[in-house]
């Protein structure tokens, strides 16, 4: 079992996230470090009274370019990985998925 976490972050920002998960959890590939996968994409929000938006005006739309970050993480480094991804992200509330997974070598452990 692993989980896959996927983030949706300013692109100005990413190298800095993708270091500092890389630093708090140990590699799931072996021989292997630092392993995510992005592409660029667009948020979209209102922010609400009481919000403090990195972007954005209380009660107007906003879009922004941003980009997406997947990694898959082990269990016991999951909450290191979220830690490590708020650390570095700007945004007050971001939009972080938490998938669970079962590994591929779990089901094919004779492919190898």
């Amino acid at each position: 079992m692993i989980y896959k976490v996927s983030v949706g972050i300013p692109p100005e920002y990413a190298e800095r996230m993708m270091d500092a998960v890389d630093a708090a959890i140990e590699p799931i590939y072996p021989g292997y470090r630092r392993v995510f996968s992005y592409w660029p994409t667009k948020g979209t929000w209102i922010p609400t009274e009481g919000s403090h938006p990195f972007l954005g005006t209380i009660g107007e739309a906003e879009t922004a370019d941003e980009l997406r970050v997947e990694f898959a993480v082990k269990p016991e480094h999951l909450e290191a990985a979220i830690a490590a991804v708020l650390s570095v992200h700007p945004y007050e509330e971001p939009g972080i998925d938490v998938i669970l997974m079962e590994a591929w070598k779990d089901f094919a452990p004779s492919c190898r």
